[in-house]
């Protein structure tokens, strides 16, 4: 066994936060009740967690017993778990890859298949790995190489590979500056899009850092997307843009985060996720902890 490094934990329970607070506003939906938001009323509990998390628990799971990320066996881990519990809300994509890997069918056969041979570039690689790069964060090539590991299990594209990067990396960087300042907003994200490979999430990231210091987050969710198309590209710049606005606030964030509706779960879990790898759960009301579906251990 390998040791989880306690900012992994902090965002991971984190991720599970912000997924149970964002599943939470789809019943009824935010759209009908942006008064509650306005006024910070939050959903009586509980507030269970969806695949986000229980995806991330398969990940921190498997970093804690092999100590780096084996994509087919990661591959595999994914699909007992999906078996053993599958109503968590995975995306209609992951039933098919997990149900064939689960079957005995080659992770990459089945992923690369996806969307004509294309693979899917849904957010789901993204939504999960916030604390693997907590967990690596010492050397920010490792956290880049192996979130691609992690990526590769369930999403052959391109572009769901940069979203899982990008959020691994940027909650590395959270974790660099434990104890000292948070990087302002847009230095913070034009550092993750530097480290970046070229393609469409990057050039969100960059949009994201030029958005003025005074844009609202509906204006944001409109120009970066907030996941409603269910992508890395749709998701990952504004999950960003509304974590890197507030590194040392966890709370705050996932206000802002879930003002900007779209796939709520996911932005809320992605932006927690790096936040608290900054801030562990540090001033969330004992109330939403209390609110949660209690997490496993690992």
């Amino acid at each position: 066994m390998f040791p989880v490094p306690p900012p992994a934990v902090d965002s991971l329970h984190g991720l599970a936060l912000g997924d149970a607070f964002g599943d939470r506003w789809f019943h009824p939906p935010v759209d009908e009740a942006s008064a509650e938001v306005a006024g910070r009323l939050v959903r009586p509990g509980p507030w269970h967690w969806t695949d986000d998390t229980a995806m991330a628990l398969v990940l921190a799971r498997h970093l804690h017993c092999r100590g780096e990320v084996e994509p087919a066996a990661l591959a595999r881990e994914f699909a007992a778990e999906y078996q053993a519990v599958p109503h968590r809300k995975y995306g209609p994509s992951m039933h098919q890859v997990l149900r064939a890997v689960h079957a005995g069918e080659d992770h990459l056969a089945v992923t690369g298949a996806l969307f004509g041979g294309q693979g899917s570039h849904g957010n789901g690689a993204a939504m999960r790995v916030a604390p693997l790069g907590a967990w690596f964060a010492d050397d920010l090539g490792v956290v880049a190489e192996q979130a691609e590991r992690s990526a590769r299990a369930t999403h052959a594209h391109p572009e769901a590979v940069a979203g899982a990067q990008a959020v691994a990396l940027a909650a590395a960087l959270a974790v660099r500056s434990r104890g000292g300042a948070a990087a302002p907003r847009a230095e913070f994200l034009r550092e993750v899009a530097a480290l970046l490979p070229e393609s469409e999430v990057r050039s969100g990231l960059r949009i994201a850092a030029r958005l003025p210091a005074g844009a609202s987050v509906r204006h944001a969710a409109v120009v970066l997307g907030s996941g409603h198309l269910v992508s890395a590209q749709d998701t990952v710049p504004f999950a960003l843009w509304s974590a890197a606005g507030h590194l040392d606030d966890l709370v705050e964030a996932l206000w802002h985060t879930v003002s900007g509706r779209g796939d709520m779960d996911t932005t809320c879990a992605v932006a927690a996720g790096v936040v608290a790898a900054r801030t562990g759960v540090v001033g969330v009301p004992a109330a939403w902890l209390a609110a949660q579906e209690p997490l496993p251990a690992l």
